[in-house]
């Protein structure tokens, strides 16, 4: 993915209203990668400053830095069909869930593993990360899985900030009464036993399972606060050095302005004493044909 250039692709304008493009500009800056997010997240507040528009400034300024997992994700769907067949498949599965059909939902389910899978490469391809570390690899996998299970997600792909889990116990559930057609009998409900992997978990197993749910979302939390942390001293940093800088330019000019006054006031005392010469070259002169 090339790198982005100063304000060429930045600013977008609506044409004949004015009225500062947030959507553009918003998808412009979680199109950058990680590195570039934050020098073009200043850039794009002030070309909305400039535009008169101080709500999208504020609403830039304020846009979160994406996690590379997030990062990754955003590349992924942007200017594609994922979105989409991931809404879909979502679709699909709750439909079946919602119908209690087992048959459907095993079906739906190894087609999810096949379509997380495709994705998850399709993803590190689009990001060129030919060895992404498990841990990211397993943030990304389990960004495409929630937004399958949770429209909310999905809706927010393209500017994700930080990677999703689905909250929910299971895939969608874990037991079902499902309507299944039985020979002679069409359309008779029974039940029928759910995969071994859906069976309903104990009060103590959902506990440890909400348990270590809420552990990895602290653990995350941490891992936001602390990557926000360094984004903000790398800002504090370079703003040290334009302060430093812009003392040193100070100085120069002042310097500058002490050498030039000073050059003044000689020219103006070389200035009187060249008059007084000419004055007193003038009164000899007068003298000297008036002795004449």
């Amino acid at each position: 993915m090339p790198l982005l250039t100063e304000l060429s692709a930045i600013v977008v304008i609506v044409a004949g209203d004015g009225e500062f493009a947030l959507d553009d500009a918003l998808d412009e800056l979680y199109a950058a990668r990680p590195q570039d997010f934050t020098a073009l997240r200043t850039r794009l507040a002030a070309a909305a400053k400039r535009g008169g528009d101080a709500a999208a400034a504020k609403q830039i300024s304020a846009s979160r830095k994406p996690t590379t997992a997030a990062w990754v994700v955003n590349t992924l769907v942007r200017g594609g069909t994922v979105t989409e067949r991931l809404t879909d498949l979502g679709s699909r599965l709750r439909e079946a869930h919602a119908a209690m059909d087992g048959e459907t939902i095993r079906a739906l389910t190894t087609e999810q593993r096949k379509l997380v899978d495709e994705l998850t490469r399709a993803a590190f391809r689009a990001a060129d990360l030919a060895n992404p570390s498990a841990a990211l690899r397993d943030d990304v996998v389990a960004t495409l899985q929630a937004a399958i299970a949770d429209p909310d997600v999905a809706a927010r792909l393209g500017r994700l900030t930080k990677a999703e889990q689905w909250s929910g116990f299971g895939e969608f559930g874990y037991t079902a009464t499902v309507s299944t057609a039985t020979k002679g009998k069409p359309g008779k409900r029974q039940t029928v036993a759910p995969p071994v992997a859906d069976k309903r978990p104990s009060d103590r197993d959902r506990l440890r399972q909400q348990a270590r749910a809420d552990v990895a979302a602290a653990e995350r939390a941490k891992a936001e606060a602390d990557a926000a942390l360094t984004e903000l001293q790398a800002d504090l940093a370079a703003a040290r050095l334009r302060t430093q800088d812009a003392r040193r330019r100070l100085a120069d000019a002042e310097q500058a302005l002490t050498a030039a006054e000073d050059a003044y006031e000689a020219a103006k005392q070389a200035g009187r004493e060249a008059g007084a010469a000419v004055k007193s070259a003038k009164q000899r002169l007068k003298e000297t044909n008036g002795s004449a």
